[in-house]
């Protein structure tokens, strides 16, 4: 199967294991986009060889154009120059880049008419309506790479038109499953850093420790399979064995299980409707022997309720959720707020949004703007 790619984001969690997905299919990479993480993106270059890289720091852009003068690829900078590359030479766009910044990458790649794989959730969460918009003007489906979402598709493949009747989406619980309001007043970054089941970055393993990654993966659910969130439930499956599952309409529960690697779903989105006889880490039930589920806490872990609350909403606050909480879970990062105030603070600042239905990708900037402010303005009391 021959491919070339353009990997967004090819310095973090899913960009390395999706050039380790293109590094062992024979795959082409043609573009490469990511933050400003010089060392890591110069192996890249040199490895993949693509016709365009990108980072979206002007001071790495140019340390690294320095670094690879010997190379055939042309170095871009800034927002226009990730753009430029998620437009470019390449047959799949897949957008692996944390946060917001993954929006316009995304708008881009669809309106140049790429295949596109996502596993920027931040995009649907904040400009969902935009983004499924223009993916069907376009003709394009969006392939998700989420686990979760990915184990949605998968099991809704050959399933007729109308014929789903809930999503059972599932979450590990994170490092603090079944702790009070008490018990976390004082937990550390460090104890919020350590999930027990997936390796990722910092920003989303707090996500998952606060349940707000559930809550966003709600709201992308929402719009990549055209349900509403009452539709959707969430169930704590503390193995991460079950990724997802589907009920159809005539009671039948479809999930699709396997290890927690993240490659699995990136190879399926990348090979996708095709599935490359390239296997990792071989699933053994009997290994497992047990598999449990049970309702999140929606008290404690507020989040996942605030999330629910913001897509029932809809409009523009999810993008300020999404905004709020993104600025706290930094602070949290930088130890200015404790764990308890990163859902304090989502919460607030998602009441403080007015819906605004009709909305271009400026308002959505303009609502995440504005929802960091509003953290900013009120964290410390």
């Amino acid at each position: 199967m021959e491919k070339s790619l353009i990997i967004l984001g090819s310095t973090g969690s899913i960009g390395t294991q999706s050039l380790t997905v293109a590094r062992q299919n024979g795959w082409r990479v043609t573009g490469l986009a990511a933050g400003s993480n010089v060392d890591l993106i110069e192996q890249q270059v040199r490895e993949f060889k693509p016709l365009k890289v990108a980072l979206f720091s002007e001071e790495a852009a140019r340390d690294l154009k320095a670094r690879i003068a010997d190379t055939d690829t042309a170095v871009l900078s800034g927002i226009s120059g990730v753009c430029e590359v998620a437009e470019s030479e390449g047959d799949l766009v897949l957008n692996a880049i944390v946060g917001i910044a993954g929006l316009r990458p995304t708008v881009a790649a669809l309106k140049a008419g790429k295949q596109f794989a996502l596993a920027n959730k931040e995009t649907l969460v904040t400009g969902g309506s935009l983004v499924m918009g223009l993916a069907r003007e376009k003709g394009i489906k969006i392939l998700p790479v989420d686990s979760e979402h990915s184990a949605i598709f998968q099991s809704l493949q050959g399933a007729p038109e109308n014929s789903l009747k809930k999503i059972l989406l599932t979450a590990s619980g994170g490092p603090f499953y079944s702790k009070t309001r008490e018990e976390l007043g004082s937990v550390t970054v460090e104890q919020a850093l350590k999930h027990p089941n997936w390796s990722m970055g910092a920003k989303i393993t707090i996500d998952s420790a606060t349940l707000m990654n559930k809550g966003l993966e709600v709201i992308e659910a929402v719009h990549l399979f055209g349900v509403k969130a009452d539709d959707i439930e969430v169930l704590v499956h503390r193995q991460s064995i079950l990724h997802s599952a589907v009920e159809l309409v005539d009671g039948a529960v479809i999930g699709q299980l396997g290890t927690p690697d993240m490659k699995v779903p990136i190879q399926y989105a990348l090979t996708y409707p095709e599935r490359a006889n390239v296997a990792y880490e071989r699933l053994s039930l009997a290994d497992i022997g047990t598999l449990t589920f049970a309702k999140p806490d929606t008290e404690t872990f507020k989040c996942l309720r605030v999330c629910i609350d913001a897509i029932n909403r809809g409009g523009l606050v999810p993008a300020a959720a999404n905004g709020a909480n993104e600025e706290a879970v930094r602070l949290f990062l930088d130890r200015k707020i404790s764990f308890l105030q990163i859902g304090d603070l989502v919460e607030a600042a998602a009441a403080n949004q007015k819906a605004a239905h009709n909305y271009t990708i400026e308002d959505v900037f303009e609502a995440d703007r504005a929802a960091r402010e509003f953290v900013i303005s009120h964290f410390g009391g």
